[in-house]
């Protein structure tokens, strides 16, 4: 049987959603399905015997209409619907979502709790995945998170009092302390999201799969008809921080591609940490001894699209040499370790605004 977390929302296991489209139910009009079938329609195969009908209303892909994600791939599936159940009266919700460390979350979470919203304003919604214990956990406690603004460990806690059997992997708990520190979002222009996603691009090459250009940044150098910028930097005309190349001027990044990074993390600076441990030391040194910027992987970098472990960043326009990338890494000048690092050298530019 379903567990109920909150007025109109379940959480259970594989078993209770077969028992919900198998029979129906006078509660739950919703199905929320985590899965890590690539077909999604993990009921497919027992419908024929459970009389589970089902009809699909649409898939969206990443990169649809609402769902700007640049961390997966433009043809890799965010959900699918289908009207389920007995005469058809259950929507179900079905997302590709493993039950991994190294698995994305975040980019799924915004449709998981819109959904969740939508079920519950039209009757009641039940979330599961296959054993009731990681990614099912995962996003309610999200859901949790938003809705009541809990902290993490408070919003877990409080699903602990419904089962306590509820388990999300490390993985999840890490990106939804990311999630917390975004002030319950997803914000695609937060450093914080620019870090995940530049691990999980690391992740993905090292699995050995082609980084497509779709999810590089846009190309800030472009003219202004070819290049849009953020909503938050029109916002009140707000000028941005650009670095240009010394040699011909184009724009190279702008302040929102840079990557930011915790002063001090690698061998060269523990001396220094012990002579001064203070945060506003450390941010100091920092400021004076980075000698690079670490941005996001752009459009112009074509010699990182065309799929090498590491090699030179050229200016697109003059080919003067700005820096470096390497998928295992760069040790910044600070002594942090920056992997992937995509990196600029500070005396290649100069820095206007635009």
């Amino acid at each position: 049987m379903p567990y109920l977390v909150r007025d109109r929302l379940f959480f259970g296991d594989i078993k209770a959603a077969a028992e919900v489209l198998k029979k129906g139910s006078a509660e739950i009009t919703h199905v929320l399905s985590l899965l890590s079938s690539a077909s999604i329609s993990f009921f497919s195969g027992w419908r024929a015997d459970m009389c589970i009908p089902a009809e699909e209303i649409k898939k969206v892909f990443v990169g649809a209409e609402g769902s700007p994600r640049k961390s997966l791939a433009p043809e890799k599936l965010l959900y699918s619907l289908e009207h389920a159940g007995p005469e058809l009266k259950l929507v179900r919700m079905a997302v590709p979502l493993k039950d991994t460390e190294d698995e994305d979350l975040l980019d799924y979470l915004d449709a998981c709790l819109d959904f969740i919203d939508q079920g519950r304003k039209e009757g009641s919604v039940l979330v599961h995945c296959f054993a009731g214990v990681s990614r099912s956990a995962a996003v309610i406690t999200a859901y949790l998170m938003r809705t009541e603004q809990k902290s993490m460990e408070d919003a877990l806690e409080s699903l602990h009092e419904v089962c306590d059997l509820v388990c999300p992997n490390d993985g999840f708990l890490d990106q939804l302390s990311l999630f917390e520190e975004m002030g319950f979002k997803v914000d695609t222009e937060s450093p914080i999201y620019k870090r995940f996603r530049l691990k999980i691009l690391g992740h993905s090459y090292k699995q050995g799969e082609k980084i497509d250009s779709f999810v590089f940044g846009a190309d800030p150098g472009l003219p202004p008809s070819e290049f849009n910028p953020s909503e938050e930097a029109l916002e009140g005309n707000q000028r941005s921080t650009a670095y240009r190349c010394k040699k011909c001027r184009r724009i190279v990044a702008l302040k929102e591609n840079v990557v930011s990074h915790v002063a001090g993390e690698g061998e060269t600076c523990f001396e220094w940490q012990k002579r001064k441990a203070s945060n506003r030391a450390n941010n100091r040194f920092q400021e004076q001894q980075c000698s690079s910027l670490f941005v996001e992987p752009l459009k112009w970098m074509t010699s990182v699209e065309e799929g090498a472990l590491e090699g030179k960043l050229s200016c697109v326009h003059c080919e003067a040499r700005l820096g470096y990338f390497n998928w295992s890494g760069i040790q910044c000048s600070c002594g942090s370790w920056i992997t992937p690092a995509f990196q600029i050298h500070k005396s290649k530019v100069d820095i206007s605004t635009v």
